[in-house]
């Protein structure tokens, strides 16, 4: 799937104030039914949290990844965060983040949905993405920034 389909327009937010990770992951899970409203925005952040306790999802350098399986869907769905002040993650580097990609794919995982996390990973990884994303003042700025940066990617990688 391209990224263009994984997260959609309405599934970023620039400037959020979220007080704690936990408050963080409220917010995604919110965001996320915007694109699945059969599911439970309580439900995916009860799954946020376990996925949390199995281990810690920031990525250091002030970005996280949290993501979860959700039972009733067939394709990956993310959102991503902008946080207007970074909150701890409790990241291996000690860093606050205020980068946030929040991300649920199906129960049953196959090749595909493994191949949209890695995009995602691949991404959060690219610091002069994140601090393209970090300049951004607009949620829709923050969306193009993103997806122009995924279009490069792919072209890199999939000449």
């Amino acid at each position: 799937m391209s990224l263009q389909e994984i997260i959609k327009p309405d599934g970023v937010l620039c400037n959020a104030t979220a007080r704690s990770k936990k408050h963080c992951l409220e917010i995604l899970s919110e965001l996320l039914v915007r694109n699945i409203p059969d599911i439970a925005s309580d439900d995916i952040f009860e799954c946020l949290i376990g996925r949390e306790r199995l281990g810690c999802t920031g990525l250091d350098k002030g970005a996280a990844f949290p993501h979860c399986r959700i039972k009733g869907i067939e394709e990956s769905v993310a959102v991503l965060i902008k946080l207007s002040e970074p909150v701890d993650f409790e990241s291996s580097d000690g860093e606050p983040v205020d980068l946030v990609v929040g991300m649920i794919v199906p129960e049953e995982v196959d090749d595909q949905h493994r191949q949209d996390v890695n995009l995602i990973t691949e991404l959060l990884a690219d610091e002069g993405l994140r601090a393209s994303l970090r300049e951004m003042n607009s949620s829709k700025d923050l969306y193009n920034t993103l997806i122009n940066s995924a279009e490069k990617t792919c072209q890199a990688n999939c000449a």
